[in-house]
Order: C-alpha cells, then sequence, then structure tokens
C-alpha cells in the first residue's frame, strides 16, 4: 500500500504547527526577522524584536495573508 508509507509524500508532514516545534521557544531566527520586519512595515504594525521561532511563525503567516504576500 503506497499510501500509507510516508516516503511516498515526503512533504506530507513536513509542515508542522509552530507551538509543535522542539525549538519553537527560542529567539526567532535572522532571517525571520528580517522578513517580520518587512512584513510588519508593509502592514502598518510595530515589529517586536523580541518573539520566539513559533510566534514569528505565525505573525509572519498573518502577515503574509494581510499584506497579499501569502501564497
Amino acid at each position: 500500500m503506497p499510501d500509507s508509507d510516508p516516503k511516498a509524500h515526503p512533504t506530507g508532514n513536513a509542515v508542522k504547527d509552530p507551538d509543535n516545534w522542539t525549538t519553537g521557544g527560542e529567539p526567532m531566527t535572522g532571517a525571520q526577522a528580517s522578513y517580520l520586519q518587512t512584513l510588519s512595515e508593509e502592514a502598518g504594525e510595530e515589529f517586536d524584536p523580541e518573539l520566539s521561532k513559533a510566534e514569528a511563525s505565525k505573525k509572519i503567516d498573518a502577515l503574509q495573508e494581510e499584506t497579499g504576500r501569502g501564497e
């Protein structure tokens, strides 16, 4: 049964909820900070440099939708 083989769909579970990240509580990465700052400026919102990786990821997703930069 190929459908039950996780390797048949390698990207199917690649996107985890940020709340479940083992490193989600760590400070956001430099790349996240840079992109989040850009999105915040475009959306007219204040950039919070103290967000964790997980919080930054969720904020990026929300601002991408708001600014039309999302997929």
